[in-house]
């Protein structure tokens, strides 16, 4: 496995794989089994497999949530070379931020609810360092966990409009046996809050179920549902709860529309998101990921 810390060099690597299918895995390290499934899936599709390690300043609104970040690079290294990754892009901040930038991004849709409400400029800065990252590796597949589905309908966007030849893969969620969603900051969570949290992915399960035995459900009665589920059975604070069409997420739900029914909750030291996307027939779309 090659580390990779300098831009130019990462340009010199793809430009002698040109031949190969690259796949391409996005992270800012922490490392878990969710982005193990990823690598998993991008091993399986792809001759070769980059992944990146870089906490991207600009999608962080607060600068203590940037600081409390958790970081272990030679943890990731290890853990990447045992999953065979073949190459780990592996930046500084003046390497990918050289100059103060002279081009915003700015997205008019789909970034005006869910996470896009309470992080304004988050997906703004997750635009910006994808279209520099799928610029420098050129991959040919790119892999997001469905957990932050509004990140994947905004990377489908990102994708479409600027129109980047790369294909998206979405990726069932991973999640721990009691069905919490793996994230690296579920380390910040207090014993009480861990135990508790597993009642997120509960109340989505417990409303997919109303959802499939009710053919005339409405968008508010089951954000009223989620919502009075979690009230009764956790203390963190809810950030959301929200019912949308997937991935244009917008609260016009026609019959024949995919569904996102996702759910943002406050801890002390962490926030916790995670979702389920049904089909017009109130399907589960994306399962949950097996053991890598």
């Amino acid at each position: 496995m090659k580390v990779i810390t300098n831009v130019s060099d990462m340009h010199q690597e793809v430009r002698n794989l040109k031949a190969q299918t690259v796949g391409f895995v996005p992270t800012m390290g922490y490392l878990h089994d969710g982005h193990r499934v990823l690598i998993k899936h991008a091993k399986e599709e792809n001759n070769i497999v980059v992944v990146s390690v870089f906490v991207n300043p600009l999608q962080f609104n607060q600068s203590s949530d940037l600081e409390n970040y958790p970081r272990d690079f030679e943890r990731d290294r290890q853990i990447l070379e045992r999953d065979g990754v073949d190459y780990v892009f592996y930046p500084e901040g003046n390497k990918m931020y050289p100059n103060p930038l002279t081009i915003n991004m700015s997205i008019v849709k789909r970034t005006d609810v869910l996470c896009g409400q309470s992080r304004p400029g988050h997906f703004e800065g997750v635009v910006m360092v994808l279209s520099k990252l799928f610029n420098i590796v050129k991959p040919n597949q790119v892999y997001f966990g469905i957990k932050d589905a509004q990140q994947v309908a905004v990377v489908d966007a990102l994708i479409q409009d600027l129109n980047f030849d790369i294909q998206l893969k979405p990726v069932p969620t991973k999640r721990e046996k009691d069905g919490l969603a793996m994230s690296s900051r579920n380390v910040n969570l207090e014993d009480h809050e861990r135990q508790e949290a597993s009642e997120i992915y509960q109340s989505l399960k417990s409303v997919q179920i109303f959802i499939e035995s009710s053919s005339t459900w409405t968008r508010q009665e089951v954000i009223d549902y989620v919502r009075n589920y979690l009230v009764k059975r956790i203390s963190g604070e809810i950030d959301y709860v929200d019912c949308l069409s997937f991935p244009e997420l917008t609260a016009d739900i026609s019959k024949d529309d995919d569904v996102i029914i996702a759910v943002a909750v406050y801890y002390k030291r962490a926030r916790l998101i995670d979702n389920i996307i049904l089909d017009c027939n109130g399907k589960i779309k994306y399962g949950s990921e097996s053991d890598v």
